[in-house]
């Protein structure tokens, strides 16, 4: 039983705590998302660390995020129903991209999406993969805040670098994500060509267009956290890929 059981927290200490009694366990952000929301995250992240696989049948446990009893039930397929596979399919979407990197830049989009910068909402890009083709079709608008480092001084998946980054989201401009995880620059201008044909959704503005023309125009993928809402969308071959909402923000 111990090995079928799986505990997605935002508790590193419970995490390990559960790791010490024989469960599988993973951490997740401790944002105030709704149950269903919050099940899509930790989905997410079990198929990116390979503890989940497409196919699999998972009985989600969950509750509200003020410590009280679980209250929610959920009979899931992984990849079955639409608005998972799209989050689950552009994880494991062949890019050559690190799961542990998409896992990090995902929790990390939807912290800063949550929390903003010093309880202030701003809205930003991540663009993860296909690093050369994606530098060659932008520009830097200022100053690069990652330039001289060494790689292991800027690799995301460090928590020191993915503090850093929730401080540099005041700048104009995109980060640009090595596949490995080195963040390459801040402040980057993904420019759009005249003529490039995008099916960008009415009410979305030049930060999703850019992204998605991106996307388009590399192997990359793109979070895109939106200054108004907070909601982080994923766009990935020039197309909306998948969309998680916040239902509260930190203010």
């Amino acid at each position: 039983m111990r090995k079928k059981l799986i505990v997605a927290t935002p508790s590193e200490k419970s995490a390990a705590l559960c790791e010490e009694k024989g469960f599988s366990a993973y951490t997740i952000p401790a944002y105030a998302f709704d149950r269903f929301e919050k099940l899509k995250v930790a989905l997410a992240a079990g198929v990116s660390s390979g503890r989940l696989l497409k196919g699999q049948r998972v009985l989600c446990i969950t509750g509200q995020h003020d410590g009280r009893d679980p209250d929610t039930c959920m009979l899931v397929k992984i990849g079955e129903h639409s608005e998972e596979h799209a989050v689950l399919g552009m994880l494991h979407a062949g890019t050559g991209i690190s799961s542990q990197v998409l896992e990090a830049v995902l929790n990390l989009a939807l912290s800063v999406g949550f929390e903003g910068f010093e309880g202030t909402p701003v809205g930003t890009i991540f663009v993860v993969g296909d690093s050369t083709v994606v530098m060659e079709k932008s520009k830097q608008l200022t100053l690069n805040p990652f330039q001289g480092y060494s790689e292991d001084e800027r690799n995301i998946l460090n928590p020191k670098v993915r503090d850093a980054i929730k401080n540099f989201c005041i700048l104009d401009g995109a980060f640009i994500i090595r596949e490995d995880g080195v963040v390459l620059a801040a402040g980057r201008y993904l420019k759009v060509p005249e003529g490039l044909e995008l099916d960008l959704p009415l009410g979305l503005g030049t930060r999703h267009a850019a992204a998605m023309a991106i996307t388009k125009m590399s192997k990359s993928i793109a979070f895109v956290i939106s200054k108004t809402t907070g909601s982080v969308r994923i766009y990935k071959g020039g197309e909306l890929a998948a969309e998680l909402r916040q239902t509260h923000r930190r203010s």
